[in-house]
C-alpha cells in the first residue's frame, strides 16, 4: 500500500483549492465585480427651444440693422444717414435735410462773375502778347477773329483759356466749395449724397463738363444747353455738370448765419 495519504488534521493554510475565490472560470460561474456608484452628475436641462415669433432686431441704439429684422450687415459698412441731401425715403421729401436750393438768378450771375474774373486777365495778356483777337490787318472785331480761329494762334490761347478756366473752377470748388462769384453771392456747391465739398476728382469732372465744350466749339450753343438742363431738372436743378459730378448748388446764408 501506499503510504501517500494526507495527514490528519486541518488542512494547511497553502492549499490551493481552499484560496479559490468563488465564481472563478475553473468553478464555471460569473467572475464576482463589486458594485460600482454612479458618478454625481448635475441634471442635464432640456435644449432651449426660441420663443415663437419674427427674430429679434437689433441691440437698442445700435446703428447697425436689417429693414427685415434679421441679420445684421457687418461692422465695416457705413450706417444709413436719412437726413443726409436727398436721403429721404421712398416717396418722401428728396429736399428734406438740406439747404434752400440756390435760385438760378443768383447762380447765373456768379458764373458770370467767374467768367469775368479769368477773361479780364487774359484779354489784357493776349493783347500784349499780340495773340487771340488778332492784329487789325482784317478789320478788327469778328472778322478779324474768325480769320485766325483755325490758326495755331488761336489753338493755343485756347488752350490757356481751358486750362485757366478749368483750373480756377476745380480749385476753388475743391478747397472752399465756392469759386469767387459764389462766394460774393453766398452760394456753394455741395455733393448730393451728404452735403460735403466735392473733392478732387468731382471738383474736375464738374469743371471739365461745365468749361472744354464752350471754349472749344460751341461757346453760345453749350451755355444755352447748360441753363435749358437746370431750369428744366428736378428737384435738385443740377444742370448736366452737375449731373456728371452729382452735385448741387445752395444757398450759403442760413449756413453763415449760424456760424456767427
Amino acid at each position: 500500500m501506499s503510504n501517500d495519504q494526507p495527514p490528519p488534521g486541518p488542512p494547511p493554510d497553502d492549499d490551493p483549492f481552499l484560496k479559490r475565490p468563488q465564481g472563478s472560470p475553473s468553478s464555471g460561474g460569473p467572475p464576482h465585480e463589486p458594485p460600482r456608484e454612479p458618478p454625481n452628475e448635475p441634471p442635464r436641462e432640456p435644449p432651449h427651444e426660441p420663443p415663437p415669433g419674427p427674430p429679434p432686431g437689433p441691440p437698442p441704439g445700435s446703428p447697425y440693422g436689417s429693414p427685415y429684422g434679421g441679420d445684421h450687415p457687418p461692422p465695416s459698412a457705413p450706417p444709413y444717414d436719412p437726413n443726409a441731401y436727398g436721403g429721404g425715403p421712398y416717396g418722401g421729401d428728396p429736399l428734406a435735410g438740406m439747404p434752400p436750393l440756390a435760385p438760378f438768378g443768383k447762380r447765373f450771375a456768379a458764373r458770370v462773375i467767374d467768367a469775368l474774373i479769368i477773361f479780364i486777365p487774359l484779354a489784357v495778356i493776349s493783347v500784349f502778347a499780340g495773340g487771340g483777337w488778332g492784329d487789325g490787318s482784317n478789320g478788327g472785331g469778328w472778322n478779324d477773329f474768325s480769320s485766325e480761329v483755325n490758326t495755331g494762334r488761336q489753338w493755343f490761347w485756347s488752350l490757356i483759356s481751358c486750362v485757366a478756366y478749368v483750373g480756377y473752377d476745380t480749385l476753388m470748388t475743391k478747397k472752399y466749395g465756392q469759386t469767387l462769384g459764389k462766394r460774393w453771392l453766398r452760394l456753394r456747391v455741395a455733393m448730393l449724397n451728404d452735403g460735403t465739398v466735392p473733392d478732387t476728382g468731382s471738383s474736375l469732372l464738374r469743371a471739365l463738363v461745365l468749361w472744354l465744350p464752350a471754349l472749344i466749339c460751341c461757346f453760345c450753343v453749350w451755355w444755352l444747353v447748360i441753363i435749358v438742363t437746370i431750369l428744366a431738372s428736378r428737384p435738385y436743378r443740377q444742370g448736366l455738370h452737375d449731373k456728371a459730378a452729382r452735385t448741387v448748388v445752395v444757398t450759403a446764408e442760413e449756413e453763415r448765419q449760424e456760424g456767427l
